[in-house]
């Protein structure tokens, strides 16, 4: 009596340790899955883009008309953490905050001059990026000319707005966390995508 006893409370802690060893690896691969998230709309973006393709470095030069942030909260010379990743190896980077700048930025879709896939919900184009912007901001579902080139093909394609939102815009320096290379000049990021240097 007392052996199958002990067997059958050998058998449910199997059983115990097998349910809740297989809850512990779906939880782990659900939050892969959500961690990844991001990075996999990234990618889909990017697709059908060649390396050369994307403006990675920019030369520093801004739109005439543009307005520097007096109170940022990210200062000139500061460090900060990218929470983004609009291309690859930009999320977890550390970045310096080279110039800072208040605007209305844009999410806009478009197809690229040169062909290919439309590009959906890029980020981020600002107001003064746009060919012959005007003094208010546009609203989503408005068509505008792209006059920059982020990406190539951007420049002279009819896009729509996407969103639109009055905030902080910043151009940063990094180092791309999977090719190794220094980026300099990277237009555009906005405070939500920064943390601080703990």
């Amino acid at each position: 009596m007392v052996k199958h006893r002990r067997k059958s409370f050998l058998f449910i802690l199997t059983a115990l340790f097998l349910i809740f060893g297989a809850c512990s690896n779906n939880q782990g691969e659900n939050k892969g899955k959500n961690d990844s998230e991001h990075d996999a709309e990234m990618k889909e973006e990017m697709d059908g883009m060649e390396h050369g393709d994307v403006n990675y470095s920019g030369s520093g030069e801004v739109p005439e008309g543009l307005k520097e942030s007096s109170i940022p909260t990210y200062e000139i010379g500061s460090k900060a953490i990218l929470k983004d990743n609009h291309m690859e190896g930009m999320r977890n980077a550390e970045v310096t905050i080279t110039s800072a700048y208040d605007t209305f930025v844009y999410t806009v879709t478009y197809t690229p001059t040169t062909g290919g896939d439309k590009v959906e919900e890029h980020k981020w184009v600002i107001h003064e990026e746009l060919k012959d912007f005007r003094d208010q901001p546009y609203k989503p579902g408005e068509e505008v000319l792209l006059n920059t080139d982020h990406l190539k093909g951007m420049k002279g394609a009819i896009a729509t707005i996407d969103s639109a939102e009055e905030m902080t815009v910043y151009m940063v320096d990094y180092t791309s966390t999977t090719s190794g290379e220094e980026v300099k000049n990277h237009k555009w990021v906005t405070e939500s995508e920064l943390s601080s240097v703990e």
